[in-house]
């Protein structure tokens, strides 16, 4: 089994499959103690070798590896990308391109809302997968045979998955379908979160602008400051206590003792002075620049029937094409055309308009009508 430690088999390993048609891509890594990804091990798999690459070996420069990862001409194949992409922007400030990822692809073949990898080899490269050492210790070394060899499964079979799964793209004509996929996987945007949008994640029961404005600006300093330390976002200040902050306003350090889920350890030092500032910001930002957020609209209650209806839709459709429902549509998004004909919601654009989109709207708007024959629901135009 190959690991590489050293620069000069890195250099050579990369040299060589720089050369294929594609290569596989995985990573193992951990989170429980850190805000970034701790990258522990790369596994990359090309046509005729494999390998596993060591970022945690000393001096082992991975500037190699990732100009293989920019490398425009090689397609690079990913399983569930997005983690590993959000790895590889953090370190490399840039994003590998171009990509394939194989649960996105299969999603677009009929395999299901979000399948997995074990599923996907099993079913397209005949191989089962031993899932005991998912959760080891990655960080810790000598990492053990069974490690190695668990890591290695997941680039070695995804070539197998890869190569059935392009042979069905070509028969069902959906390379574009998928192009649109990888194009908004790709968007670097998603792995560049603005600080000051992070709120939006807190639960929010009190939809009064000024409140929000103070939760947004706690809510950004907290993740600045969990990006700088590197540290997870509750260990600088947890959600309770950034909304009972943004409730009570305090002003002195004294008043911010006594909050509910302040820990005292997370506000001592200057961290307490930005918060009271970051307060202070909050309540004077002018009113018309405050977070407004949209009350619940009753029309979701009064057309709750038509959900349903097109929630059947979208089940036929996702049966008719063999794709998954969840790649079509969301129930966020179902809810939003019931509303409302002019939806901006990525169910009525593209690929997804022609599978779902107009005839969703097409059946909101009483031009087609649903019924069943036999055992089977059909689509009648009216």
């Amino acid at each position: 089994m190959d690991l590489i430690t050293e620069n000069h088999l890195l250099e050579q390993f990369c040299e060589r499959v720089s050369r294929s048609d594609f290569i596989t891509v995985d990573t193992e890594f951990i989170r429980e103690k850190t805000y970034w990804p701790e990258l522990c091990l790369i596994q990359l798999g090309a046509p005729k070798e494999t390998a596993i690459i060591d970022p945690l070996a000393k001096n082992l420069d991975l500037s190699p590896f990732f100009a293989l990862m920019e490398n425009s001409n090689l397609l690079k194949v990913f399983h569930a990308a997005r983690q590993d992409l959000e790895i590889f922007f953090h370190l490399m400030g840039n994003l590998p391109s171009p990509i394939f990822d194989t649960q996105i692809f299969a999603m677009v073949c009929g395999f299901g809302d979000s399948v997995g990898y074990e599923t996907l080899a099993n079913k397209l490269a005949q191989k089962s997968i031993d899932k005991t050492m998912q959760f080891s210790d990655w960080k810790k070394r000598p990492l053990s045979e069974k490690q190695l060899s668990y890591a290695l499964a997941d680039v070695t079979h995804l070539r197998v998955v890869y190569e059935n799964l392009i042979t069905a793209l070509k028969k069902n004509g959906r390379t574009n379908w998928v192009k649109e996929e990888m194009d908004t996987l790709n968007s670097i945007e998603l792995y560049k979160p603005d600080p000051r949008s992070v709120w939006k994640r807190l639960k929010i029961r009190n939809p009064n602008p000024r409140f929000l404005a103070i939760l947004r600006e706690v809510a950004a300093w907290r993740e600045k400051e969990a990006q700088r330390k590197n540290k997870p976002r509750n260990w600088i200040l947890k959600d309770m206590a950034i909304t009972e902050i943004a409730l009570q306003k305090p002003t002195n350090i004294e008043d911010l003792h006594g909050l509910r889920g302040v820990n005292s350890n997370q506000i001592i030092g200057s961290a307490g002075k930005e918060i009271l500032e970051a307060v202070e910001k909050g309540i004077y930002t002018p009113d018309e620049k405050c977070p407004v957020v949209k009350k619940p609209s009753n029309k979701k209650t009064k057309m709750g029937a038509i959900s349903d209806l097109l929630k059947v839709l979208l089940k036929l459709k996702s049966e008719t094409h063999g794709v998954a429902q969840k790649l079509i549509a969301s129930t966020e998004e179902i809810n939003e055309i019931a509303i409302n004909d002019e939806a901006e919601v990525s169910a009525v654009r593209g690929w997804r308009r022609q599978v779902f989109g107009a005839d969703a709207i097409a059946l909101k708007r009483g031009q087609l009508a649903l019924t069943t024959k036999g055992r089977s629901i059909k689509i009648l135009k009216l």
